[in-house]
């Protein structure tokens, strides 16, 4: 056999040897195999923690309240039973029916405002009303705003999909009360008030009815 022929199955020999052990170094790919980004992109789907699968969080939630605290668990309990809900939509709705309220009381005519008032809020607000008006008192409203809307609390029981949610509210407004005569006794027409008040909102998440009551007032 000629030197050349045994320098090219020398070659070839190495050729083999070379490519059998790029295999075993680099393994093969059979056209399904994922690329590396591939490979990255599916375990950042699918990471764990602890031994779960991270959930992820909800947006709509986290832009008010503490994932870690009890009103996070309460409120994506909500979601589950009505996943319209939106904690975002409820604070704005919350917002305007303190305004309407806090007038209509200062005013004296709840008609409006009651179908979001719960009876025992209702009746106290009434009674109030009531007692002005056998004093002979009358109230000058402005309402100039609501500096502050944010979630206090937030509770939910499950075996009658009750959701209650407490507001913490910062309300400025002026407010005059006057006597029979028409002399202030009290508050200022010319210097607005701030007004902290801590109220508490419930309905039963599933309904068709979307109102929330009004069902404690508190500071």
């Amino acid at each position: 056999m000629s030197n050349p022929m045994i320098q090219l199955i020398v070659l070839a020999a190495i050729a083999v040897f070379l490519i059998i052990r790029l295999r075993g170094v680099l393994g093969t790919r059979d056209g399904f195999e994922p690329t590396r980004v591939e490979q990255r992109q599916a375990e950042r789907d699918f990471e764990v923690i602890d031994g779960d699968k991270a959930a992820p969080q909800d947006e709509d939630l986290t832009d008010h309240v503490d994932p870690e605290s009890p009103a996070y668990a309460a409120l994506l309990a909500m979601k589950q039973v009505e996943p319209d809900f939106s904690l975002g939509e409820f604070l704005s709705g919350a917002k305007q029916a303190y305004e309407m309220i806090l007038v209509a009381f200062e005013k004296g005519d709840l008609g409006e405002v009651r179908p979001f008032l719960a009876e025992e809020v209702a009746g106290a607000f009434q009674g109030a009303i009531d007692a002005r008006d056998r004093a002979g008192q009358t109230v000058d409203v402005q309402f100039l705003g609501t500096r502050e809307t944010a979630l206090a609390a937030a509770e939910f029981d499950t075996s009658t999909n009750q959701a209650a949610l407490s507001v913490r509210f910062l309300g400025e407004m002026l407010v005059a009360t006057r006597d029979a005569e028409g002399k202030v006794v009290d508050g200022d027409a010319s210097t607005p008030r701030k007004q902290r008040d801590t109220w508490t909102f419930e309905r039963v998440m599933g309904e068709a009815d979307p109102n929330w009551q009004l069902v404690a007032t508190g500071v």
